[in-house]
């Protein structure tokens, strides 16, 4: 059913119109009489007045309207500013910096595991098809990651083709599956390089309890990736001191 008219919007000076022509009849109907010029002079002064006050309203529409889009546009950039600060240009995961902090504080009241993984033999990739192809091995290692883990999971990029997945509550076998599935998913992805090589990563997993910090627990991960690598790579390995902690979680 088709909305009403409202019809038009009222006057915002309507009784000041009202007086202002209720006195121009009363002038022009009047005799001439002593004060008849003064009333005359009011009358234009009250209505110069009147004309004053409506463009002084209309500049004031004008500026608030055009306040609150620059502060709109203020918000917008203050987000992007946000966003790039604390995001890898390259692939939009959280930056080195962002991770760190991101796991930090998630260490000051929940348990914690935290995968490390590298991509093996980047950088044959980059020196046999150049510095494109590497970035799109990158993003699709991310894409890869992103569609796998849980939601409540974070991504990080720690360095060139080593990234760091923050998985709060999860006990150490469980962040050993989330990794063994991430590594499957980057194996059995079609990167398409020139030479019809696959991609693999190697994958190290560690498991803290809250109260724990990113340089301790990133330690123990980078430990077990480095085992992973000299095992023959595409492997994931949990590191041991992790487990022991695990097992005495009450």
């Amino acid at each position: 059913m088709a909305c009403a008219d409202a019809g038009p919007v009222p006057d915002l000076f309507d009784a000041e119109n009202q007086a202002l022509q209720a006195a121009k009849s009363a002038h022009a109907a009047a005799a001439p009489a002593p004060g008849g010029e003064a009333l005359a002079d009011l009358i234009v002064a009250y209505e110069r007045l009147l004309r004053e006050t409506r463009r002084l309203v209309r500049r004031s529409d004008k500026a608030e309207l055009e306040m609150n889009q620059l502060n709109t546009r203020l918000q917008d950039l203050a987000a992007e500013l946000e966003h790039r600060a604390n995001h890898d240009p390259l692939t939009g995961v959280l930056n080195r910096a962002a991770i760190i902090d991101r796991v930090n504080r998630m260490f000051a009241h929940q348990d914690l595991a935290l995968i490390v993984l590298d991509i093996d033999h980047f950088k044959r990739i980059n020196d046999s098809f150049g510095h494109p192809m590497g970035d799109r091995v990158i993003l699709g290692v991310v894409a890869c990651l992103q569609a796998v883990v849980p939601a409540s999971a974070h991504v990080g990029r720690v360095g060139g083709e080593e990234f760091t997945v923050a998985l709060p509550r999860h006990s150490g076998a469980e962040s050993e599956q989330v990794a063994q599935a991430l590594r499957r998913a980057i194996e059995n992805h079609a990167f398409n390089l020139p030479d019809g090589s696959r991609v693999t990563a190697s994958f190290g997993v560690c498991w803290a309890g809250a109260g724990g910090d990113f340089d301790s627990a990133y330690g123990l991960a980078d430990e077990a990736l480095f085992i992973a690598k000299r095992a023959g790579r595409n492997q994931v390995r949990q590191a041991a001191a992790c487990l022991h902690a695990a097992e005495h979680v009450v």
